[in-house]
Formats: C-alpha cells, structure tokens, sequence
C-alpha cells in the first residue's frame, strides 16, 4: 500500500490497483455489496487515547461493517491530518481491501504536534473527498468518519472551507460522520454542521477514546492461529506480483509483531469471514486460486511459482496445494469457533456495562446500521467485537 503526503491541499489521487490475471477464465459471480470507508483521524497532541483506540478497535469495525446481510466488500481509507507548521498536513492512505497494509501504516502514527486550537480540518476532508479513489458504484454505502478535537482553521486563505467539501462529498453520495473527543463547546457546533451538510451522524466520545476493550481466554489461541494461518499463504505471479506480495507479507510480519494480542485476535475472526478473504488472500494466492478451479496448475511458468514449488513435479506440487488447503480450512473453521466464543464472552461481559451504548464502538455501529440500510444493507443489533 502507497501512502501519500500532502503539505497542502493537491490534485486527485487515483491508483487503480493491478489485478493477476488468472490462467484460466471462469464464469463471473454476481457482484457483492461494497461498503468504502475512510476514517479522517486528527494525529495532534490530545489525540493519542483516540489513536491507540483506533489501533485496537479498527479490525472489530471492520469486522462489524462486514457482518451485514448480503455481506459485502470491505474498502478502508485513512488520511491523517495535524495542521501547518506540523511534520505534515495530511497523509493519505487509499481505499484497499488489503487492511493489513492499512493498519501497518496505522501502526506507525503517534500524537504530535499541534497545541494551537484549531487544525487543518479543511485540508483533511478535502483528501478525503478528492484525494481518495472512491469507486463509481452508485450501490456502494460510501462513509466518512471525522475523528478530532478541534475545530477547523477558517482563517486559512488558499484552502477550500468544509461547508464546500462537504456538499460535493453528499453530491456524490459519501456520508461524512463526525466523531468528537472531548466536550469543546464550538468543536461541537461545528463538527454537528459538518455532519448535518451530508446527513451524517455526529456524536461524541470520551478523550480516550471510550472504545470497548475486553481481554477475553480466547485472545492468545486466536492470535496463534491466525500466525499459523498467514503461513499457508503461496504467492505466485510475475515480477510485479510478487513485489507486491512481498510488501503484503511484510505488512503482516509487522503487525503480527507489534499488534496487540486483542488486535490480532480481531483480526484472525475479520480473516476467516468471506467478507475479510480479500484482505487475507491478496490478489494471486496459488492454494486459493488452484483449490477454486480459476487457475491450472500446470499452465503456471515454474519462474511465477512460488519457491518451495518449483523442484517438485506437478503432482507433487498440487498434493502440497491441497494438503496446504486442508490445513487452512481447518484453521479457518477453529478460528470461527472461537471467534463466537469471544463474542460471547465480551457481549456477557458488557451486559454488566449500563454505559457501553456510548462507546465507540456501538456509536459507530448505529450510524453504520441506520445509514447502510439505504443501500440495502441489514445489520444485526449489536456490533462485533
């Protein structure tokens, strides 16, 4: 994944993403929902409770928005805003559904900077809007969550105000969602103005964060299996394809070694729904492709094949794809199990919790829920966690 800066407000980013293409062709599946969403997230002093909240929280989010009947694709965005005079103005991370990429770079932001009021709102929400690949599906539930403390500089003279960005963002169909820290009264009133332009949910949190987080017995054993899992992964392809593969690997390699075992454990459950496969497979992943029918073994050069394939002969090289396919689902359907198992255990724990419906997690999973109906998305009454 690219993460682009930007000191100032600059032109559209698009990147469309390459695509492997298969050796052999198959017939088309019909389309799944898409749900894209982009957290606008303030990275100045006050903001590190938010920010670690959003570190430990953003795969049980994803998880949640996933969770919706027909269940769809997940695309995540991020852009990291603090103001001028700062390390930076904005830092943009395209819409993926490699979420592993994503929050390997989520990893590296800290709270820094700022100290002075009001931020560099505008700029943020401009990126979000324009600098962002946004796809052209109109069935799409397409969303903005602002994440912040203060109020935006009005006073800048060469950017473009958030009334404007965000009057072409509901021209487009892209709800912006604004999630307050803190209680700062003129923070409020405006941040209730930005949401209301695009018929978006405003509410408030605490400066931490108030993201639900319970360590559950199930946390170690998901967060091994989900390394046991990364592991039956056989990348193959061109020159190209493997570069990126090798990015996507060690995006993996690093939060499994600095993730949090909550985090991780989140992760494993959003990897073994069909909604987090994209996420986990990458886009040429030989025991997938092979076990699936889209690709003959045989067909593949020895050069695109993966390094501990390309000695043996076919039939050993498609016994390995499928014992490796075996050992997956196996995983895969432990994970499952475990991943309700520790949803049960953090719903019994939060019914003890008469203030858990303010959280986070659940203020988010209310506007998702109300705001992706219209696009023919039902979700149940609680969210993943």
């Amino acid at each position: 994944m690219v993460v682009y800066a930007y000191p100032l407000r600059g032109s559209q980013n698009t990147q469309p993403a390459p695509v492997h293409t298969p050796v052999v062709a198959t017939t088309a599946q019909p389309p799944r929902p898409v749900v894209e969403v982009v957290f606008v997230l303030d990275t100045t002093g006050s903001m590190g409770g938010l920010i670690q909240a959003a570190k430990d929280n953003i795969w049980s989010i994803a998880r949640t928005m996933a969770s919706a009947q027909p269940q769809p694709d997940i695309r995540v965005g991020l852009v990291a805003y603090r103001d001028r005079g700062d390390d930076y103005v904005t830092r943009v991370v395209d819409l993926s559904d490699d979420l592993d990429s994503m929050y390997a770079t989520l990893m590296d932001f800290q709270a820094g900077g700022g100290g002075d009021g009001p931020e560099a709102v505008n700029e943020a929400l401009f990126a979000a809007v324009h600098q962002i690949g946004w796809s052209q599906n109109p069935a799409a539930y397409q969303v903005i969550f602002l994440v912040g403390d203060a109020q935006a500089h009005m006073d800048y003279p060469d950017d473009v105000k958030y009334p404007d960005t965000v009057q072409a963002a509901a021209a487009r169909g892209i709800i912006v969602n604004t999630i307050q820290a803190g209680d700062d009264p003129s923070t409020h009133s405006e941040w209730l103005q930005i949401a209301q332009l695009s018929q978006g949910a405003h509410f408030k949190v605490g400066q931490q964060g108030d993201a639900v987080a319970v360590a559950t017995p199930f946390d170690a054993d998901m967060a091994k299996l989900s390394k046991e899992l990364d592991d039956t992964r056989l990348f193959y392809g061109d020159d190209k394809a493997q570069a990126r593969n090798r990015s996507k690997r060690a995006a993996t390699d690093k939060l499994n070694e600095g993730g949090s075992v909550g985090s991780l454990a989140q992760r494993a459950a959003f990897n073994a729904s069909s909604s987090g496969a994209k996420n986990f497979l990458g886009d040429s992943e030989l025991v997938e492709d092979v076990a699936s029918g889209r690709v003959d073994l045989a067909a593949i050069d020895k050069a695109e094949l993966p390094a501990p394939l390309r000695e043996l002969s076919t039939e050993e090289q498609r016994k390995l794809v499928m014992d490796t396919k075996g050992k997956r689902d196996a995983l895969s359907s432990n994970i499952a199990k475990l991943a309700e198992q520790r949803q049960q255990y953090i719903e019994n724990e939060l019914s003890k919790d008469a203030d858990v419906g303010q959280s986070l997690d659940y203020q988010i999973f209310g506007a998702v829920k109300e705001q992706a109906a219209k696009k023919g998305l039902s979700y149940e009454s609680a969210p993943a966690h």
